[in-house]
């Protein structure tokens, strides 16, 4: 299923690539196109704060395997780290059991208040950062010797989701790593050389939850070439 998700992606990149490198290369070489040029200014998705991790992220909604921070005001026993099971479940002292999945960081704590507040405290302040975002993922897909979906646990670079996929395969080619992000409400793909990267001659860009990284393979021509020769030379993520 999501090999037919990849290949449906490339192929739909491919038609619409072919019917704007004119256009954009125009801009780009009149000073139109958006370029980025540092790792760190390179726009998040739009499932994500600006700057972070899932960071401050209202409307994040908690997930198994998430790692809390809880806090309760002049309630030390309350205040420490607890993972969400897979059942979405964590458990705290003098309240039991807590259904955390599902909710967003506020209704946690209004969840977590309310508890107290029958048997013992008036207006607790109770605070809940999320220390861990495990329950986001990226897809690594193409020359890597172990493609999947890889859980993100806070913040995490390109470099380090490749190595979740237990690195490059013989064939891969390290200067055409592309990843693909919504944006804007528009999907867009950004070039990498992982060589480059490596060599310390480039930033190494943090990836979100949601992202998709395909590697390509070298030497003969595959749809994802396409892709990577049409972006090359261009800084940041670019829609196709």
């Amino acid at each position: 299923m999501r090999s037919h998700l990849i290949r449906a992606l490339l192929v739909l990149a491919v038609l619409l690539l072919s019917a704007c490198v004119t256009s954009n290369t125009g801009n780009l070489r009149a000073g139109n196109a958006r370029a980025v040029v540092a790792a760190e200014s390179l726009p998040a998705p739009d499932s994500t704060g600006a700057g972070g991790a899932y960071t401050g992220v209202p409307d994040y909604r908690i997930g198994a395997l998430d790692l809390l921070q809880v806090s309760v005001f002049q309630l030390d026993a309350m205040s420490r780290e607890v993972r969400v099971n897979s059942s979405g479940m964590i458990s705290l002292p003098l309240i039991g059991a807590v259904a955390a999945g599902g909710k967003t960081v506020p209704e946690l704590e209004q969840e977590i208040a309310s508890r107290l507040t029958e048997d013992y405290l008036q207006n607790p302040q109770v605070s809940v950062f999320v220390k861990e975002y495990t329950s986001q993922r990226v897809t690594v897909e193409g020359a890597v010797n172990k493609p999947g979906i890889f859980p993100i646990t806070g913040r995490t670079s390109l470099l380090q989701a490749v190595a979740m996929s237990e690195g490059l395969t013989p064939l891969a080619d390290p200067g055409a790593v592309v990843v693909f992000r919504t944006i804007g409400g528009q999907r867009m793909a950004a070039l990498f050389d992982l060589r480059e990267i490596r060599a310390g001659n480039a930033e190494d860009p943090q990836v979100y939850g949601d992202d998709i990284i395909v590697i390509d393979q070298s030497g003969p021509r595959t749809a994802l070439k396409t892709i990577t020769e049409s972006l090359r030379g261009i800084v940041g993520f670019r829609t196709f």
